[in-house]
């Protein structure tokens, strides 16, 4: 009988092993994959069951949480949405999140470990800390100032404080309001489908996840690559332009909409925005040093991230000489984002010296306490500082004498390049209006900021679409936020 007490005692001891053993494997070595199965409900209501943290422009939040009572209790809120989208991106319990949302969701959703009081401490208690904050770069005045300018019209705004990369002001027109995304149900999936059908792509960055020809504005990277290849020693010597000029290996003539273009020195070039001299002298500095110094201010860059990714800007890598005439003139296959082109404003106005540009200023727990600050880095040396001084100096000139005019401030040094870009099937499309430019104020050590504004105006006469009148008072606009806040 005993005998018999033993072999049943020995067969629970073996089973309660093995229930022990299937508890741990269940429980430690299959807790992440058991965590992570769409199947498992539990880590989203654990996910909602706490209010989001919170991002901050200029110290004050633009977003929230609101309590529904429901089973995914805690729903984003946004103030003045369809203002800061192009920032926050959306936090949507059915579509998941986008932009500063989704690559600071660690830190706003609590699950960052830095977020616990000690190492591991995550781990070990397996508890969600409290949503952290994220404070953004951007500058509340500037924002509205760039949003304003636009008026619901499709274009972008790119602002970037040169002297640390710091982006100001990041507007994308026309937006949306991302609360509308946030909860579950038909209204949400209605919505969902309505703003991605929409022939005006409200949820498109055009800041940065859209690339256009940038025309003339590119004009400020050509300039600096034959400044620093040495294809042009003297800005104000005449070179050796015809007018008309003949792409190389065509028949085909290059138009220029100003005058006084044959033979023109690079300063006037720049002033008057001939495209002959600029593709004249592309071509003369060559493909390898033209790549050589688009990619150093960025171009070709698919790693380019704010911590959002940025879509990469576009100069072609194998050309012939009459697309490498083209390409400098900012069209063929030149494309670039908003960013990108506030990037050469800003290289430009810095002294060369090109700052990573960035949208996050710094992370905090709930409470307060510092978690991570962006530090300033460098991302290249773009240009030589003499080639930068000069490339200043022209850039003011456009707008104290050339076509920049409508961006002058009073009492403010401003220089600048206005752009039409042609697009389109035989140059059909409606062209896009740029401007990029940079100001400081008298007096001031170093520029405040550079802006890079793109309008698509296809409501307006395609005569009144110019970088100078469409997109230069938007970018003076908001240089006077920034300046005057």
């Amino acid at each position: 009988m005993i005998r018999y007490i033993r072999r049943a005692a020995g067969c629970c001891l073996v089973l309660l092993v093995a229930l022990l053993l299937n508890a741990a494997r269940v429980q430690v070595f299959q807790a992440d994959s058991l965590d992570d199965n769409p199947a498992n409900r539990r880590k989203n209501i654990v996910r909602y069951d706490q209010q989001r943290g919170n991002i901050l422009v200029d110290g004050k939040s633009v977003t929230g949480s609101k309590d529904t009572g429901e089973q995914l209790r805690w729903e984003r809120t946004y103030t003045q949405g369809p203002l800061y989208a192009p920032v926050t991106g959306y936090a949507s319990q059915t579509y998941g999140t986008a932009f500063v949302e989704a690559a600071e969701d660690d830190i706003l959703s609590g699950t960052d470990p830095m977020l616990a009081p000690l190492p591991f401490w995550t781990d070990l208690t397996r508890k969600q800390q409290p949503g952290g904050n994220v404070a953004t770069t951007i500058r509340a005045a500037a924002q509205q100032a760039a949003y304003e300018g636009l008026g619901g019209r499709r274009g972008a705004v790119a602002a970037i404080e040169p002297s640390t990369g710091r982006i100001l002001a990041l507007v994308s027109s026309p937006s949306y309001d991302p609360g509308t995304l946030s909860g579950t149900g038909r209204t949400v999936s209605d919505t969902w489908a309505r703003l991605n059908s929409s022939t005006s792509q409200p949820m498109l960055n055009r800041a940065i996840r859209q690339t256009y020809p940038p025309g003339s504005t590119f004009k400020i990277v050509t300039a600096a690559a034959a400044l620093d290849a040495g294809t042009v020693v003297d800005v104000d010597a005449p070179t050796d332009t015809p007018d008309p000029y003949i792409l190389p290996g065509t028949r085909t003539p290059l138009p220029n909409e100003a005058s006084g273009c044959e033979h023109a020195s690079l300063a006037y070039a720049i002033r008057v925005s001939c495209n002959t001299v600029m593709a004249n002298l592309g071509v003369k500095t060559g493909l390898a040093s033209m790549l050589d110094t688009v990619g150093r201010f960025g171009f070709n860059d698919k790693g380019i991230r704010i911590p959002s990714p940025v879509a990469a800007s576009n100069f072609d890598k194998n050309m012939s000489d009459d697309q490498l005439a083209l390409s400098s003139i900012g069209q063929f296959d030149t494309r670039a984002t908003p960013l990108q082109m506030a990037m050469v404003a800003a290289a430009v106005a810095n002294g060369g010296d090109l700052n990573r540009p960035h949208l996050v200023d710094s992370t905090t727990t709930k409470k307060g306490g510092l978690v991570s600050q962006t530090a300033v880095r460098s991302y290249q040396q773009a240009m030589n500082p003499a080639t930068a001084m000069q490339l200043q100096r022209m850039m003011i000139d456009v707008v104290e004498n050339g076509t920049g005019g409508n961006a002058a401030i009073p009492g403010v040094v401003v220089g600048g390049k206005t752009g039409t870009a042609q697009h389109g099937v035989g140059n059909s499309g409606v062209p896009y209006a740029w401007f990029i430019s940079f100001a400081q104020k008298d007096g001031a050590g170093t520029p405040g900021v550079a802006v890079a504004v793109v309008v698509e105006d296809a409501a307006a006469r395609r005569g009144d679409i110019t970088g100078g009148g469409l997109a230069a008072p938007i970018a003076r606009s908001v240089m006077e936020a920034v300046l005057g806040d």
